[in-house]
């Protein structure tokens, strides 16, 4: 890990904790659209993936507009998303914060289109030491393609040796592992164990982020 300079960050599930907005929103427009209803820990499971790609996820062989469905995602959620809604999760911060004074470079990598992306960076906090965001509509192709840590390593001239991808679900995970980069899943967000278990490491809270990287 000494080579590790560069840190290409999810946002949903490992640095805000957005899960009930988003599984909120998705029942909302699940419903809105007369779609079967889906439980939490099945809409959950589609966080990381781009609006467009979750219909034939929940949904197999329904057809479903794509775009009517991001459409209408979008409309509730900027109803349910209220001032507060969401938070950092403990200790991410500070975490943030010191690895930033130790010369780490940090970034967001994320499906999350800029509009609320840029919001929640201003307003947690975190613009003054995130370096560079990637977000949904800046990619072809969403998670898990390499697609966006691609982006970062040639912004910032870097290989993928020197970068660690950190995410909350396999679709980071896989991400990071197609670019070439090492590998950090976080166990209190949206993902499991089990389906992040081709990660190089698994954390429990975001501050062991300080143990592996001297």
């Amino acid at each position: 890990m000494n080579r590790i300079q560069t840190l290409i960050l999810d946002f949903d599930g490992t640095l805000g904790n957005t899960t009930e907005v988003i599984v909120r929103t998705m029942h909302a427009a699940i419903h809105e659209l007369g779609l079967s209803a889906r439980t939490d820990a099945e809409c959950a499971a589609t966080i990381g993936l781009k609006l467009i790609e979750i219909p034939p996820v929940l949904f197999p062989g329904l057809e479903v507009d794509p775009n009517l469905f991001a459409a209408t995602y979008r409309r509730f959620f900027h109803t349910f998303n209220s001032d507060g809604a969401v938070k950092l999760y403990p200790g991410v911060k500070e975490t943030l914060m010191d690895l930033h004074r130790h010369g780490f470079t940090l970034t967001i990598a994320s499906s999350r289109s800029h509009i609320t992306l840029d919001e929640y960076i201003r307003k947690l906090g975190l613009s003054e030491i995130i370096s560079y965001v990637v977000g949904g509509e800046d990619v072809k192709e969403g998670k898990p393609n390499p697609e966006a840590v691609n982006i970062i390593l040639n912004k910032l001239g870097i290989s993928a040796d020197e970068a660690l991808v950190v995410g909350d679900t396999s679709f980071d995970i896989d991400m990071g592992r197609n670019a070439g980069t090492m590998t950090c899943g976080v166990t209190y967000g949206n993902g499991t164990r089990e389906s992040m278990a081709q990660a190089d490491w698994l954390i429990d809270e975001f501050c062991e982020l300080t143990k592996l990287i001297p």
